[in-house]
């Protein structure tokens, strides 16, 4: 192997085995920005999201979703996080052991992380059909109840505010469609909202916990009825990463690398857009997870006082055998800037996903000698290959904390608010305004 084909970055643990394609991005790279992360003083700033320091300072607010990974106690047969009562989610388990049908109405948060959740399950022995329903087209409710009956169906109503518009209008259609209140749950921060549509049964987390934060939280409850072995593992491994940020040295720099190099990327090489592709099945949602929680994080007004002007990138993305007969023509041979982030499993290496995940990562980032002429590969297209040992739930919280503390330390480095979203706050408003200007 050429030097110029090593991986610019390797991390590898008993849960992910990371390599990165970016040949540009050197160390002396790394280190200049490492300078910078120490001016700003980045290990206060991890360590004051470690102890529940005020981080969401546009806000006031801590951030709490590490704190529910280190609180969290699956030897407690009778509590979900520090704030579930066993009333709560004996009324919860009563009403899920007696449905045919369990409807989730939520978005954003309150969507993707529990279709994720689900589409990772194996629920092929299950009698219970599971239903998603988000957005305020009620086409779209209409169209997934036809071939189910009330009495035989329960609705999940997740929100943290519980006064997202898109839910509510859901909410009120639904229990046209029902008319009984008993077979409905509410999830939520804003318990006061929710007893204002007289559902007895509400389940509520903390307003530390943002919305695309939230899959650590109570808004999980359904996945946790599932299956609860499961999903303590998915705690458990959120909170290993958490660990391993505080307390290993390599973890550290790999995280410290994504973030870096993002930045770089970014602001120095016009790469505004960055496609995240699953070359897992089960995880195939996983690019609209991210999506949410990278934009809505790091999508903001840069810092003044920021050396970095250019802040969150474009993301993009879906599964990638799926993806690769649809837009990687543009990313093998296209004009536009683009990196690439694939995540895969590397449990079975003899596996087509496998294969084209490591083929691709390859092509992307070093091109071919083997086209000529219109059928060149362009080649040195930044890429990032994530191989997961096994894609159980307990890698997938760790990587998914993994990605939220790469996310975390680009917002320190760019100086601004991970945990605020007043660009959606704002449509929010105008929507109201709009609907009481015509009341």
């Amino acid at each position: 192997m050429k030097r110029d084909d090593r991986p610019s970055c390797v991390f590898k643990n008993d849960k992910v085995n990371f390599r990165s394609y970016i040949n540009e991005f050197t160390n002396d790279l790394y280190k200049a920005f490492d300078l910078s992360a120490k001016k700003i003083g980045l290990d206060s700033k991890i360590d004051d999201l470690f102890d529940g320091k005020l981080v969401n300072f546009t806000e006031d607010l801590a951030a709490w979703h590490p704190k529910y990974r280190a609180q969290y106690n699956p030897k407690k047969s009778d509590t979900f996080s520090h704030k579930m009562q066993q009333n709560e989610l004996t009324s919860f388990y009563d009403l899920c052991a007696r449905a045919k049908n369990i409807v989730t109405i939520g978005i954003g948060g309150s969507y993707e992380g529990p279709k994720m959740f689900l589409e990772i399950m194996d629920l092929t022995n299950t009698v219970t059909n599971f239903l998603f329903i988000t957005g305020s087209d009620l086409s779209e409710f209409r169209m997934k109840i036809n071939n189910i009956v009330p009495k035989d169906t329960i609705f999940i109503v997740s929100s943290k505010s519980f006064k997202t518009l898109e839910t509510l209008t859901l909410l009120k259609e639904a229990l046209k469609w029902s008319g009984d209140i008993s077979k409905f749950v509410a999830i939520t921060a804003n318990k006061d909202e929710a007893q204002k549509h007289n559902i007895n049964c509400i389940i509520e987390f903390d307003q530390e916990i943002g919305g695309r934060y939230s899959i650590w939280s109570e808004i999980s409850t359904l996945f946790y009825w599932l299956n609860q072995e499961n999903f303590n593992d998915f705690m458990a491994g959120g909170r290993q990463a958490d660990i391993d940020l505080q307390s290993d040295e390599a973890y550290l720099k790999f995280v410290k690398n994504l973030s870096y190099s993002d930045i770089w990327l970014h602001n120095f090489n016009n790469k505004n857009s960055r496609a995240v592709l699953s070359y897992i099945w089960t995880w195939r949602s996983l690019p609209d997870y991210i999506q949410q929680l990278e934009m809505e994080s790091l999508g903001k007004q840069p810092c003044l006082e920021s050396d970095y002007k250019k802040t969150g990138q474009i993301i993009f993305g879906g599964y990638g055998p799926t993806a690769q007969h649809s837009y990687f023509q543009l990313l093998h041979q296209g004009t536009q800037d683009v990196c690439v982030d694939i995540v895969a499993s590397s449990e079975d290496k003899k596996s087509l996903n496998y294969i084209q995940a490591i083929t691709q990562s390859e092509l992307l980032s070093k091109g071919s000698k083997d086209f000529k002429d219109l059928e060149r590969i362009n080649g040195n297209v930044p890429t990032n290959l994530f191989l997961i040992e096994n894609s159980n739930t307990y890698n997938l919280g760790y990587l998914l904390a993994t990605w939220e503390h790469r996310t975390y330390i680009t917002a320190s480095m760019l100086g601004i608010n991970p945990f605020d979203q007043f660009g959606v706050t704002a449509g929010k408003i105008y929507t109201d305004k709009y609907l009481s200007d015509k009341d």
